[in-house]
């Protein structure tokens, strides 16, 4: 857990020291959200490719319940659309700093 106690307010700092902590705090949890979505997609993959393959080559009548992907890519599709809005928010601050 990361401890901000001794972190400065942002009004104490420079407009362009405010900025870099912005970003750098954007990209830390996008990088997070990175590693969340890797870790869904590893969680979603079988254990053993080969068994469930020779499963449905076998049998036209085997159905596999599955009731722990749907919550997954559920997951996955929220973190993607966090992870694009936090994108557009680091472009748009990058925008900001670079004035017309």
């Amino acid at each position: 857990m990361l401890n901000y106690a001794g972190t400065p307010p942002l009004a104490a700092m420079a407009e362009t020291d405010s900025r870099q902590l912005i970003t750098a705090e954007l990209r830390s949890l996008i990088a997070r959200i990175e590693i969340s979505m890797r870790l869904i997609d590893a969680a979603m993959e079988p254990d053993d490719d080969s068994a469930i393959l020779s499963a449905i080559s076998g049998s036209t009548e085997i159905v596999v319940l599955d009731d722990v992907t749907p919550r997954y890519a559920t997951a996955s599709a929220a973190l993607n659309a966090c992870r694009a809005e936090l994108g557009r928010a680091l472009q748009k601050l990058s925008e900001s700093g670079n004035p017309d």
